[in-house]
């Protein structure tokens, strides 16, 4: 849908989730530990293959449960439960100024 309203509104081309993903994912590299950029590129392959659903933040919890198999574990690996919200919300700026940045 943003890129339905972005070639209507600017004439952006449209781009792919994989193609968005991949410029996401670079875009956030710097701003990521090793453990938070793993954890960032298993949410960008459930993206590209399952939807922008995904990126729902009621879906946070089954993400982290799915990678980590526990909520424990997964805090852990990437800190306290408001850094990973934050980690998996912020991110995801990126994923719409690549749109704008390819245009």
């Amino acid at each position: 849908m943003y890129d339905v309203l972005a070639y209507v509104a600017f004439a952006s081309r449209p781009l792919s989730r994989q193609a968005r993903a991949e410029a996401a994912r670079h875009a956030a590299a710097t701003e990521l530990s090793d453990k938070q950029r793993a954890f960032i590129d298993f949410v960008l392959a459930q993206y590209v293959a399952q939807g922008v659903e995904e990126l729902e933040q009621e879906k946070l919890a089954s993400l982290l449960k799915l990678k980590y198999r526990a909520l424990p574990d997964a805090f852990a690996e990437l800190g306290r439960p408001e850094q990973v919200r934050q980690v998996f919300v912020g991110f995801q700026r990126h994923l719409y100024r690549a749109g704008a940045d390819a245009s």
